[in-house]
């Protein structure tokens, strides 16, 4: 078949026909289809037509779905990952941080991230004045909903959680250890570093 061209299935009869370039609205991707029907020899018929067949942006062999075909969630335990997960996380990649800023939009940020699930804790050392530390005591004492996520072409870990801000030296120093031993480098001394504690509440991704 030549490029531009498509086999669709029309009723029991193959068909054949060119692809429009005709954008389409979010929720209906689709290709425009000029459709000839070959009933029942290599002669085309005189009947065509155009139509859009819609197509599934995200139904692959490595999204598996449920019966009816709603996509299963990728939901992992965090206090409980699979090795090849936890491994990801063990692995120097650059992360980001989601914090919710007063008026409720999102703020994010690029940061290192630690992950503890036999503790819980997804932990990030930054300085107590920045932007996200602010947000995330604005939230109040019950502290804010977080999220922390990282990308490798086509794996991806997300974990969210509730964050708090931890200003105790022990707590400081146990988070730059870690720090340490992921990224392979300790951060100079800085007195105004504090830790973004996430208890973790849920975790997700392709790893």
């Amino acid at each position: 078949m030549r490029r531009g061209q498509v086999r669709v299935p029309v009723g029991h009869r193959p068909a054949g026909g060119g692809v429009d370039r005709v954008p389409a609205l979010v929720g209906q991707l689709g290709v425009h289809v000029r459709i000839s029907s070959l009933p029942n020899g290599p002669v085309p018929s005189v009947m065509t037509r155009t139509t859009c067949i819609k197509l599934s942006l995200f139904h692959s062999g490595c999204c598996p779905t449920e019966p009816g075909g709603r996509f299963r969630p990728m939901a992992i335990d965090p206090r409980n990952p699979g090795a090849s997960y936890l491994s990801f996380w063990r692995d120097h990649h650059m992360c980001t941080l989601t914090t919710p800023r007063p008026d409720g939009t999102p703020h994010v940020v690029a940061v290192g991230v630690t992950y503890d699930p036999e503790g819980g804790f997804a932990r990030v050392i930054t300085n107590k004045h920045s932007r996200k530390v602010a947000n995330v005591l604005a939230a109040g004492p019950d502290g804010a909903r977080v999220a922390v996520c990282q990308v490798d072409r086509g794996r991806w870990a997300t974990l969210e959680g509730i964050a708090t801000i931890r200003t105790e030296a022990e707590t400081v120093a146990d988070a730059v250890s870690r720090y340490a031993e992921r990224y392979g480098r300790t951060p100079a001394p800085n007195p105004d570093r504090v830790v973004i504690e996430i208890a973790l509440t849920r975790a997700m991704g392709r790893a």
